[in-house]
């Protein structure tokens, strides 16, 4: 069968998730919208689509599914009218800014029954399933996650009311891992250094200590001041095993010696071809993170940014 989508947001981020559905035999990219009506018109050349105003005109097009790019601070009113339609969608991590509007779109998808996949695309990994397998039977008792680096360059980013700030919007890629691979969160402690640039708000750097429902301990660390991300990653340390992943290599070391392994896959483009084939009815890949799981994450990283803001202990999932 051939797959009928829309994509919502012609940024970086959208295009590039364009160009891989476009490259898809099995799918047929309908139309793209985006507020930036030039920015969506010179994407849907591209890749041989449709240009649309906005997702009400994308919704009268028939489709299977939409995929939605679009900022933190734009979620919320989107999907809801995508679960209105009846019609399973994408979505771009973080779910929301906050998590008041994270929590409102996960109910209505669970009450709607529709399937949703979301970008945690290092899900996808093979290093990670190798990592998983690595840890297998072993207790963890520590891990620690970093993500250093530098200002992304869009406005928005530097306004925590618009993208959640740093561990909401970048790190969570980590935190889901760190959910992952080691288990649960029940309780985070942390601090953050102030942002010394004007119009950012979002702080310098932050740090917290996790505790975890295993009784295991951690660490997650984030600093936007670099002039280029130097560390995004974690280390995992377990009985008489400890590894280190990225998104680009996997480095584990037992008392044999050290294993090092590059991904042979393409998570970027497994994340989008996941979601196809789950359309198409081919069934679920493991990797495959769904609203309701991606909301778990999104809580964690939600208490990681409150306790660093704050100072104060907060348990995962409380308001």
């Amino acid at each position: 069968m051939t797959v009928r989508v829309g994509l919502v947001g012609a940024g970086g981020v959208g295009a590039r998730h364009a160009r891989t559905l476009a490259g898809f035999d099995d799918v047929e990219l309908v139309a793209i919208c985006d507020p930036v009506a030039a920015s969506a018109e010179v994407l849907a050349r591209e890749v041989d689509a449709r240009h649309v105003p906005d997702l009400a005109g994308l919704l009268t097009l028939g489709l299977d599914a939409v995929w939605l790019c679009v900022p933190p601070f734009a979620h919320g009113d989107l999907e809801l009218s995508i679960v209105r339609a009846g019609l399973p969608f994408f979505v771009e991590k973080p779910l929301a800014a906050d998590l008041t509007v994270a929590e409102h779109v996960a109910a209505a998808v669970s009450a709607a029954g529709l399937p949703t996949a979301t970008g945690y695309h290092w899900r996808h990994l093979d290093t990670v399933e190798r990592a998983r397998s690595a840890l297998a039977g072993t207790p963890v008792r520590l891990v620690a996650a970093r993500w250093w680096s530098t200002t992304p360059p869009p406005s928005w980013w530097s306004r925590r009311d618009l993208s959640g700030g740093q561990v909401v919007e970048q790190a969570t890629h980590l935190l889901d891992l760190v959910r992952l691979l080691a288990g649960e969160v029940v309780e985070v402690v942390g601090a953050s250094a102030p942002s010394s640039a004007g119009g950012r708000d979002v702080p310098d750097a932050g740090a917290a200590v996790l505790r975890l429902a295993s009784g295991a301990v951690g660490t997650v660390s984030v600093s936007c001041v670099l002039p280029a991300l130097t560390a995004g990653g974690l280390e995992v340390v377990g009985d008489g095993v400890a590894l280190e992943l990225t998104e680009t290599v996997l480095r584990v070391r037992t008392r044999d010696g050290e294993v090092r392994a590059e991904p042979e896959v393409d998570a970027r483009r497994a994340v989008d071809r996941a979601f196809v084939d789950l359309l198409s009815g081919a069934g679920a890949s493991p990797g495959i993170v769904d609203v309701a799981e991606a909301l778990r994450t999104h809580r964690l990283a939600w208490a990681v940014s409150e306790a660093a803001r704050t100072g104060v202990a907060v348990r995962v999932g409380d308001r």
